[in-house]
């Protein structure tokens, strides 16, 4: 008795199995977490270290350089980048993926700690931040109003909102992006000098009288009292009244020779919500976190926020990662739904028959279903790769269902009943059936175990199509023969128990047959023509690969476009707001806008950064890449700033920026590095594969050096020290100490006036003291002299570095744009200069191709399957044989542009091994054993097989392709790569079948040994 007749036998333990599989199939289906992508962690770590007041030059030689030399030594760093600008270090160490975010972090604060007493005094500790997953927040909460200033806005928010964000589950962080409150003390410079005072005596006086005083407490033998005192200062209008000086003529106060206010931290940087000046709350996650469940805690909370809110106070959430999320999910639901619906019919059309479509129809969900169990086991999540997965197996579980009640209706037509047909159907297909869902999961099992950020993503999506087929040859082997059995009636004599659609159905496919048995006997009369064709089209693979777009992965309508602009170095807060102002005017004429958020200045004194939103899909009848062009043409318009427009990256772990970033390092200096970038830059703007082209730094910022005359300084008992302070305290704008206000530290920034520091001139008003205790003017000690240096100073790996940031003109793939760098920077750089990529550059340069490699592992392993299960060498070639012939019918859709060589179409190019190989395996194994049992010659026994396998082989490759057409038509959130996996197996399985029909037979008869000499020994 053969393994498939105890359930054919047994119907009540055959349909159990299948109630087993259908509730826990359920059970785990509603325990999975929902997520975008499989979880993975990519984790930055950044190191900001302020040197108020000082150069680029000083930041990086004093404070970037040993911080970065010690940061280097951690482990699990996958790049280090650095900018040092005038009054901040800014160190990125980007982590490995999943390399553990709390170990990065706890190691790189103790390489921080080490180098602490290498700085200079007066920078400040070092304030280190972890971020895993998106450079982007997931959520920005805009707050605006048009009668409450700023920094109000932000106090507010710092107070009463933000405690209440980062409580919530899953929140890492809720940052405040917008001024917040500090205590400013405008010095007037020619009354300081008027009382007889210097900038740095002001800063001691105000020091001392603003004194935070622990002074303990009284105690006797049973009772203590806490003390406490008013030494420091708890009101702003305080300061105007603090007493700085009393001598013959009366008391000094600071209101006297300084304006005081309650205003902000700094005036270089503003956020603006539709060219409104707001405070946003940026949400970020915690490493592990489950944004939609995150998004969807801090939507639960707005309405409660928004209702206590201040009168004229207003809350907008202008992004909202999640939205994409959660509607590409529901379009793969949606598309799933879709494809189950469309895989029945063609059964049924198939077949003919309702009673013969009834049985796949519930082996399809039940192995769906069924495949849940082994993704909760696993530990995965239902995410946008598992439910593709989850589309795709809709072709692959329905093959087995349709191959055994096939078989079991073509005994039927023969004579026998439908129990002897449904047994002896059964045991023709158990080895097919094994051999197949084996295949299939072995053509998996290497994308499984891939490393990087490919196999981080794909490792979910394979196993769980695996799963799902490893569960329908199961219920092909135990569910579906029993209900053949059950269902398909059994043959009359004069047929009337047929319809007269089953009627045609069956005359139409014996016809097909017969036409297709006429012309493959024809074909094998001339198998050299037929595998000459065949070498043509393995060869022809290599140069449609070449010849075909590559990209890591296609560009999604995600519904929103991020724009970042520059202005030049010169350019003060108030410019940047007017020309932000023009570009909010054109934002708003453009078709599909829905809102905007603008921060200005935020990254760097220079700099605009924010993002245009459109409607939401279903609201909106123009494409993000329609709308994309047309915003570039627009903030083009606005001459004061040099923008570009960019997407959001389709995968996660890209990093943040353009989408092209283009490092040169050097140890050269930064002149000599912007001539070399320049060059290149000049040759990439004529190839005309780049709408938008610049280089990260520029070596354009004016520096008026202050040139002192230390023998001078000497003579008037001076050192460099008070010097360099003096000017620090004029001009620096750091904060000297911090004062209480209503429970919260505030910054006490004393600096002087924006008029007395206009010029380079006004610093000959100031005043130094010397050693016989009079004023100098600093003019006595000083010269002037100006210079050209690096807008920043950037570094990667520990060498100076300029990165070409761009965006690809239209039509053009990223790996084209990089191809050209490379090759012209192979031609041009001199000696001494290397490259190195950031953001997706990065990603596409370390991934683009592991697919590539894995493919092959995937031929070789199911070449090793079936050399097990077929005990022969030859007969995996031959069924295999269909493989190359499928791939070139993809690649050739893909290199006349109807998709990109990516990581989805890499993926399709992967599944066609196992989809293609089944049709081989049912013809080969068939023709097989009608030697072995019939003692047939090769060629007989391949003819026969080929017919009466033709009808299996059409409809489960129908079945796979038809299940494809949702993807193809798919639009909205996620299309892109829905429809280049689609648009690859589609393509791929119907030209391979068409061919595999002729070739293979061919191939069989070259190369099959000949079985029937078993027969005649039997």
């Amino acid at each position: 008795m053969r393994f498939t007749d105890l359930f054919v036998q047994r119907p009540v333990l055959s349909t159990v199995v299948s109630l087993l599989i259908l509730l826990l199939g359920l059970r785990a289906a509603m325990d999975l977490e929902v997520r975008q992508y499989p979880k993975l962690e990519s984790t930055t770590v950044t190191v900001t270290t302020a040197y108020p007041g000082a150069d680029s030059e000083l930041v990086k030689g004093f404070v970037t350089t040993p911080l970065q030399q010690a940061i280097a030594e951690a482990t699990g760093i996958d790049y280090l980048a650095s900018t040092s600008s005038p009054g901040v270090s800014t160190i990125e160490a980007r982590m490995v993926l999943n390399y553990d975010a709390n170990d990065a972090l706890a190691e790189i604060q103790a390489k921080v700690a080490s180098q602490r007493n290498n700085l200079p005094d007066a920078a400040r500790d070092p304030v280190i931040t972890s971020t895993t997953g998106e450079s982007t927040a997931l959520m920005y909460i805009a707050f605006f109003s048009e009668s409450i200033p700023v920094p109000e806005i932000t106090d507010y928010l710092l107070r009463e909102v933000q405690p209440r964000l980062q409580a919530l589950q899953g929140v890492g962080k809720a940052e405040l992006i917008g001024r917040r409150f500090a205590q400013r003390i405008w010095i007037d410079p020619q009354r300081l000098a008027a009382i007889d005072l210097t900038a740095r005596e002001l800063v001691q006086v105000l020091l001392a009288n603003n004194y935070q005083a622990g002074i303990g407490n009284t105690r006797d033998e049973l009772v203590r009292i806490d003390l406490s005192t008013n030494t420091d200062v708890s009101d702003p209008d305080q300061f105007q009244r603090l007493v700085i000086k009393e001598d013959e003529g009366g008391i000094v106060r600071l209101g006297d020779i300084a304006r005081t206010e309650l205003g902000s931290q700094t005036y270089d940087s503003i956020a603006n919500y539709k060219g409104q000046p707001s405070t946003y709350v940026a949400i970020e996650m915690a490493p592990g976190a489950n944004p939609l469940d995150v998004a969807a805690r801090v939507r639960e909370l707005l309405p409660d926020i928004r209702s206590q809110l201040p009168d004229g106070l207003a809350v907008e959430l202008p992004y909202d990662a999640s939205e994409f999320i959660d509607q590409s999910i529901d379009e793969v639901i949606k598309t799933l739904l879709e494809a189950v619906l469309i895989v029945l019919i063609v059964v049924f059309l198939s077949l003919g028959s309702l009673r013969a479509a009834l049985v796949p129809s519930l082996a399809v969900p039940l192995s769906l279903i069924g495949g849940a169990l082994i993704m909760l086991l696993l530990g995965f999540s239902l995410n946008l790769l598992t439910l593709l997965a989850m589309v795709l197996a809709i072709g692959l579980v329905v093959d087995d269902a349709i191959i055994i009640v096939e078989n079991v209706h073509r005994h039927i037509e023969q004579g026998e009943k439908p129990f002897e047909a449904a047994l002896n159907g059964a045991r023709e297909m158990a080895t097919p059936v094994i051999a197949m869902t084996l295949t299939l999961v072995a053509v998996y099992a290497p994308i499984g175990f891939m490393g990087g950020l490919v196999g981080a993503l794909f490792t979910e999506f394979a196993f769980t199509l695996a799963g799902a087929v490893l569960i329908s040859g199961v219920v092909a082997l135990t569910f579906s023969p029993m209900l053949s059995g059950k269902v398909l009636k059994p043959k009359s004599k004069d047929g009337s128990d047929r319809s007269r659609f089953e009627q045609a159905v069956e005359h139409n496919f014996e016809r097909l047959a017969d036409a297709y048995r006429r012309t493959l006997d024809w074909t094998l009369a001339s198998t050299g023509t037929v595998v000459v064709l065949a070498a043509i089209l393995l060869v022809s693979i290599f140069g449609m690969f070449k010849l075909s777009q590559n990209e890591l992965a296609p560009t999604e309508d995600q519904g929103i476009l991020l724009y970042s602009g520059a202005a030049p170095q010169t350019a003060t807060l108030d410019y940047m707001q007017r020309y932000g102002s023009q570009l909010q005017e054109r934002f708003e004429q453009l078709p599909g806008y829905d809102e905007s958020f603008m921060l200005l200045g935020a990254l760097s004194p220079n700099t605009v950064f924010g993002g245009f939103k459109l409607k939401p899909w279903d609201e909106r009848d123009i494409s993000q890449f329609e709308v994309e062009p047309m915003l570039q043409g627009a903030v083009s318009e606005v001459t004061g700033l040099r923008t570009s427009v960019f997407t959001r990256p389709a995968i996660p772990g890209a990093g943040d920026g353009l989408p092209l970033q283009f490092v040169i390092t050097t140890a050269r200096p930064y002149d000599e590095l912007v001539q070399v970038a320049d060059g290149l830059l000049g040759q990439a703007f004529q190839s005309g594969l780049f709408m938008f082209l610049q280089k990260s730094i520029d070596f354009d910022r004016p520096m008026m050096r202050v040139v002192v005359d230390r023998d001078r300084v000497a003579d008037l008992g001076l050192s460099m020290a008070d010097v360099g302070r003096e000017l620090s305290s004029m001009l620096g704008g750091g904060y000297i100490n911090r004062f209480n206000m209503q429970g919260r530290s505030y910054e006490v920034i004393p600096q002087v006036e924006d008029l007395s520091r206009a010029t380079v001139e006004n610093l000959n008003n100031y005043y130094l003291r010397s050693d016989s205790g009079e004023l100098v003017p600093l003019s006595t000690v000083v010269s002037f002299e100006s210079r050209i240096e690096p807008s920043r100073r950037t570094q990667f790996n520990q060498l100076n570095s300029l990165a070409l940031e761009g965006v690809l003109a239209p039509g053009v793939a990223l790996g084209d744009a990089v191809a050209f760098l490379e090759q012209r920077a192979a031609d041009s750089f001199p000696a001494g200069y290397n490259y190195d990529y950031k953001g997706q550059s990065r990603q596409f340069k370390q991934q683009g191709s592991a697919l590539v490699v894995t493919f092959f592992l995937s031929l070789l392993v199911i070449y090793l399957v079936l050399a097990a299960q077929f005990e022969s060498w030859r007969d995996p070639f031959i069924i295999l044989v269909s493989v190359p012939l499928s791939v070139a019918g993809a690649m050739a859709f893909i290199m006349l542009g109807f998709a990109t060589m990516n990581i989805y179409t890499q993926v399709g190019l992967i599944t066609l091994i196992g989809v293609v190989s089944k049709n081989g395996i049912l013809i080969v194994e068939f023709a097989n054993q009608l030697q072995i049992e019939k003692g047939l010659d090769r060629r007989q026994a391949v003819l026969d097989a080929a017919a009466i396998r033709l009808r299996p082989i059409l409809m489960t490759s129908a079945a796979l392709i038809v299940a494809m057409v949702p993807l193809l038509i798919a639009s909205g959130p996620g299309a892109e790569s829905r429809f280049a996996i689609g648009l690859t197996i589609a393509t791929g399985l119907g030209i391979g079948t068409a061919l595999t029909l002729f070739v293979l037979p061919a191939f069989y008869l070259l190369m099959a040994r000949d079985h029937s000499q078993r027969a005649e020994t039997a």
